[in-house]
């Protein structure tokens, strides 16, 4: 059952975070897009700084719980990957409800509360003339924040499970660091070098 909620926690993960990836295609044709205008054209946007601000904002607050489902946030683990993972696991939930919890809660509340305002008065951006629509942005601060608490909770799991189990159960994997790609190239070479040196 547990390992079901945290499965599903993921996969809801995994499909926001890759539905709002796409934030970032259009903010790079967006900025292209201003760039040829502005520099070839002599012809600025009004909307181009309001929109790149906009999709990466909703990159920002849409896929931090898709990073924390693969573990991806900045961690300062120089003692910790030295650990058993039971200890591992303790300090992990101790940290989750001591700090994560109370501060996400926080930002979901407080959040929500700065979105609807936002969405009340229909606000727009005030960076330039074109009006451009800020609340729905806004809006996603909440949402965002409810998406990370979900898999904080998933994760708060996965550190009972450790517990329980005394390893980590896996994540899901959809993409890899090119690092890793990289060095098992090199590694798969070098062994091919090394067989045919012996060979």
């Amino acid at each position: 059952m547990i390992n079901r909620f945290i499965y599903g926690v993921d996969q809801l993960s995994k499909t926001v975070g890759h539905a709002f990836a796409w934030c970032i295609v259009v903010l790079t044709l967006g900025t292209c897009y201003e760039v040829f205008m502005r520099y070839f054209l002599n012809d600025p946007t009004s909307w181009a700084f309001d929109m790149s601000y906009i999709m990466y904002g909703a990159v920002f607050y849409m896929a931090g719980a898709y990073t924390l489902s693969r573990g991806g946030h900045v961690r300062a683990d120089m003692f910790y990957r030295l650990w058993r993972p039971r200890t591992q696991a303790i300090v992990e939930l101790v940290l989750y409800v001591l700090f994560f919890f109370p501060g996400i809660l926080a930002l979901v509340v407080a959040g929500g509360a700065y979105g609807f305002e936002s969405m009340r008065i229909r606000e727009v951006s005030v960076n330039s003339p074109a009006g451009v629509p800020i609340w729905p942005l806004k809006m996603m601060i909440q949402f965002g924040a409810g998406l990370i608490a979900l898999q904080g909770l998933a994760e708060v799991m996965r550190c009972v499970v450790c517990l329980r189990e005394g390893d980590w159960p896996t994540r899901l994997h959809d993409v890899e660091e090119l690092e890793k790609q990289i060095l098992a190239e090199a590694a798969a070479k070098r062994a091919r070098e090394e067989a045919e040196a012996a060979g």
